[in-house]
């Protein structure tokens, strides 16, 4: 069965692409160049493909469809490569140096935006449509803040600006009555932020999990709330994408793919507490932290409507000029 391999791209990565490793027992050896699909990987006539992720919860579902078998049953020798943020991956497989990438829409749009050829080729995960959500918003319970609206003269702190974070709260503000341009935002690693918010240095934090839950487990903490769901319902929070360079020379190659990380994302919604036996390696995350946390809505379908609403706010709060052009940007 295929395994994750050793990724071993710094000699040709990009600026800000911080890439770190799984570990390999595969056939194939550890640090090996990544192709661009074309030739077969030493084990049979698989095709290996570089695949970047963010490591969250739920890039376990390519690592669990790895294990489960179901990317070598569509041909597929699957190497990942961990980037801290989905936008430091955009420029890696825009030159080829992965093949895919998952990290969130809006990234992705703006990479377009900017001239980048990028093509989205599934969904991958979703915002909670009700009950608890896999990122959310944490204050302090003394903080003052109530909702949305009262961040505006605040410090929240994200993972990166420009992104779906400060996005979403710049909307948010605006639906709660303040001025959006008064949200202060900073950036931050994100298992900094519940130290940071105790001491006092930031007044909110946008946080996913697993450390969401690890934040609310004080007393002194509350969620002021989903808000992801809470400024577009049913947001996907990320997808994944190739650069047109590749889908165009390798159409075969990522109609496997397509149909793999659709499959593998099904089989680990439909199997969570399988999949989340994986995480204490994947992410060096404590076993019962791993059993504890929720894994997001997960799903190959690529949601439209919600896409163009990301992309309708980011030309309202300048994070893009244009409005996407998602016909020409999705791969059917």
């Amino acid at each position: 069965m295929t395994s994750s391999r050793l990724s071993l791209l710094s000699a040709v990565a990009v600026a800000g692409l911080a890439l770190t490793a799984c570990s390999s027992d595969s056939p194939s050896g550890t640090g090996d160049a990544p192709n661009s699909g074309g030739s077969d990987a030493a084990a049979g006539e698989l095709t290996q493909v570089t695949v970047g992720l963010v490591p969250l919860a739920a890039s376990i579902a390519v690592e669990y469809g790895i294990q489960e078998g179901i990317f070598e049953k569509h041909g597929l020798d699957v190497e990942i490569a961990l980037a801290n943020a989905g936008a430091a991956m955009l420029p890696a497989v825009s030159n080829g140096q992965m093949d895919f990438g998952v990290g969130n829409p809006l990234s992705v749009l703006t990479a377009v935006d900017q001239g980048l050829d990028m093509k989205i080729v599934a969904g991958y995960c979703n915002s909670a449509d009700e009950g608890e959500d896999t990122s959310g918003v944490v204050t302090r319970v003394d903080s003052g803040i109530e909702d949305y609206g009262d961040l505006a003269g605040k410090t929240t702190s994200i993972n990166a600006l420009r992104t779906l974070g400060d996005l979403t709260l710049m909307d948010l503000a605006e639906q709660g009555g303040s001025d959006p341009a008064d949200v202060k935002f900073a950036e931050m690693p994100f298992q900094d932020m519940p130290a940071q918010l105790e001491q006092g240095n930031t007044d909110a934090i946008w946080i996913p999990e697993p450390f969401l839950t690890t934040a609310l487990e004080s007393p002194d903490n509350k969620l002021l709330g989903y808000s992801f769901r809470d400024s577009i319902e049913g947001m996907p929070t990320m997808v994944t994408f190739t650069s047109g360079t590749f889908a165009e020379e390798n159409p075969e190659t990522v109609e496997q793919f397509q149909a793999a990380i659709t499959e593998a994302l099904a089989a680990t919604d439909e199997n969570n507490d399988e999949a989340k036996k994986l995480l204490p390696e994947f992410m060096n995350l404590p076993e019962d932290a791993a059993t504890a946390l929720k894994l997001d809505e997960l799903g190959g379908e690529v949601r439209e409507d919600q896409i163009q609403a990301i992309g309708e706010l980011a030309v309202k709060y300048g994070f893009i000029d244009q409005e996407p052009d998602l016909i020409s940007m999705i791969i059917q």
